[in-house]
């Protein structure tokens, strides 16, 4: 259920989608592809207030695992999943000189170019539960061309 990423990168890295659930990054399918809503400056600075207040009222040491609530858990179980693939890459460090990525799956390889991959979300939960058939990734352009038939059965990323 491991996802690598090598080829022509300063660092190989190994992406595990399995736990991307509790990843603050992970988007709702659904919503992935909805317009971004615009925060006005006022709405930034109330939500940034709010955060510092939550950071300075808890105890000197904050707990390291944070419990999920009835509800969370719940809400984590009824969704779809996305992740953003971009700051995987920027972690593999691309070099200069990169030109395209090939996904090996279990259908062949596909082909795209290196801003392709960029601007790519990952599947990786379907209902809350980890893509078992034809996984353990699926490929979906940002904008949504391939939204009903995304690349299945990634098992490495290689870049050329």
């Amino acid at each position: 259920m491991i996802v690598p990423i090598l080829g022509n990168v300063a660092y190989s890295i190994t992406m595990d989608p399995t736990v991307w659930i509790f990843d603050d990054r992970k988007i709702i399918l659904e919503e992935a592809f909805q317009p971004v809503n615009k925060m006005t400056k006022h709405d930034e600075l109330k939500e940034a207030a709010e955060r510092w207040e939550r950071a300075t009222s808890r105890q000197a040491k904050p707990p390291v695992n944070k419990s999920l609530s009835r509800h969370e858990r719940e809400n984590i179980l009824q969704y779809s999943y996305v992740m953003p693939i971009d700051d995987f890459l920027n972690h593999a460090e691309i070099k200069e000189g990169a030109t395209n990525a090939t996904l090996l799956t279990e259908h062949g390889d596909v082909t795209l170019s290196i801003a392709q991959l960029y601007n790519s979300y990952l599947v990786f939960a379907i209902e809350g539960k980890p893509l078992t058939e034809d996984g353990p990734v699926y490929l979906l352009y940002k904008d949504g061309s391939n939204k009903d038939n995304p690349i299945k059965g990634i098992k490495k990323i290689r870049i050329n």
